[in-house]
């Protein structure tokens, strides 16, 4: 079952527009299918292929030259074979053709070194997430337990066909540690690298504290930092930063560390079934990393930058989640409970007595399934969040 990215119309619309359109995200998360999907008739190379990166290297020109004529190319991990880059400028600058050159690739770094340092200006950059909540819903796919979708999380490769989940993540995890984590930073420990990851999940949802982790690894505040860049280079963590406007309050100024796909998480903490979330201690951070990581693919899937952050002072004073979009801020707070709990809107009145808000346009997203709005805010299923930002 192929499910329809919303990126999509994103996608067509900068391929009439750039010679070459990027699109990057984690490995497994449909790259490949939606450009091939998105436009049937263009060649496709795959640069894992040590064939193509041959035929590629053996005579760059007339690899591309050849084509020039062709509906357009897909040209997969061509970070593989860095000079690529700078026959595609030429190529570029001389033809002019819109949506000729279709770039995708899993390893954020090195593809967006390799067009930083040469197709600047020359390629517009959309990243693919996991699927969304909302294209769940669309393809009727989405589960009704919370628990279930946890678990299963959102790499559309488990929603195809009927496959081992604890299988599939535990494949998927070892295959990026050998391949992704290796040639990123030349990880030579990967069973420390490993360990990481696991402490980094036991801290999904909570504020980074860079000494804990190296107190607990025993490396360095700096080695930590390097590794974390790593997750997020493939698309397997992001660091949700503090608001960063002064309201002239005392406030937190370390990120949160969130895992984009909450099945990654309940594979790192040794989860063997759905069943075993609902008395996890983590349960409440993992439905929260979802709802944030769901909101990045919201603006992301219609090309924005993600604008999220979160609020915290330093009494303790806390809003989960802050989302900017067109000047206006929109406070969210994440409960798992299926009841909603009107309190949490109550506590969010410091923050609109602070930035002279109202409270009506505050957000209380919840484990339930009915959606309605009171005088203190509105009160959102995690269903309906899906489309909140749409």
């Amino acid at each position: 079952m192929i499910i329809k990215r919303t990126l999509e119309e994103k996608l067509k619309i900068l391929a009439a527009q750039f010679a070459a359109i990027s699109v990057t995200g984690p490995r497994q998360s449909g790259k490949t299918t939606l450009v091939k999907k998105t436009f049937p008739n263009y060649e496709y190379f795959n640069f894992e292929d040590p064939n193509t990166r041959s035929i590629f290297r053996a005579d760059p020109h007339n690899f591309l030259k050849k084509f020039m004529d062709a509906p357009g190319l897909i040209l997969d991990e061509p970070q593989n074979v860095p000079e690529l880059f700078s026959y595609l400028q030429i190529y570029i600058d001389e033809y002019h053709k819109p949506g000729h050159f279709i770039i995708t690739g899993s390893q954020n770094f090195l593809l967006n070194e390799s067009i930083s340092q040469s197709l600047a200006g020359r390629v517009a950059i959309l990243n693919l997430l996991p699927l969304s909540i909302n294209e769940l819903t669309q393809a009727n796919v989405l589960s009704s337990s919370i628990d279930e979708t946890l678990f299963k999380g959102f790499y559309p490769e488990l929603y195809k066909k009927e496959i081992s989940i604890v299988d599939w993540y535990g494949s998927y995890i070892n295959t990026y540690l050998e391949r992704d984590v290796r040639q990123i930073k030349n990880v030579t420990n990967l069973d420390r690298f490993s360990y990481f990851m696991r402490l980094c999940a036991g801290r999904n949802g909570q504020i980074l504290n860079l000494s804990s982790i190296s107190d607990d690894l025993g490396i360095s505040v700096t080695a930590v930092k390097q590794w974390l860049s790593v997750l997020q280079a493939c698309y397997i963590i992001f660091l949700l930063e503090p608001y960063h406007k002064d309201f002239r309050k005392r406030v937190i100024k370390s990120p949160k560390i969130f895992f984009y796909d909450p099945g990654i998480v309940c594979s790192l903490l040794g989860l063997t079934n759905s069943d075993q979330l609902f008395a996890n201690y983590m349960r409440g951070n993992i439905f929260e990393s979802m709802i944030v990581a769901d909101f990045v693919k919201q603006q992301l899937n219609h090309g924005f930058r993600p604008s999220c952050y979160y609020w915290r002072d330093k009494s303790d004073f806390e809003i989960d989640c802050l989302v900017e979009q067109g000047g206006n801020i929109t406070p969210i707070e994440i409960k798992t409970s299926k009841t909603a709990d009107i309190e949490a809107l109550e506590k969010m009145l410091p923050w609109n007595t602070l930035t002279k808000t109202v409270q009506k346009n505050n957000v209380l997203i919840y484990g339930g399934d009915k959606d309605w709005d009171t005088e203190k805010g509105r009160i959102v299923s995690w269903h309906s969040a899906g489309d909140l930002l749409s």
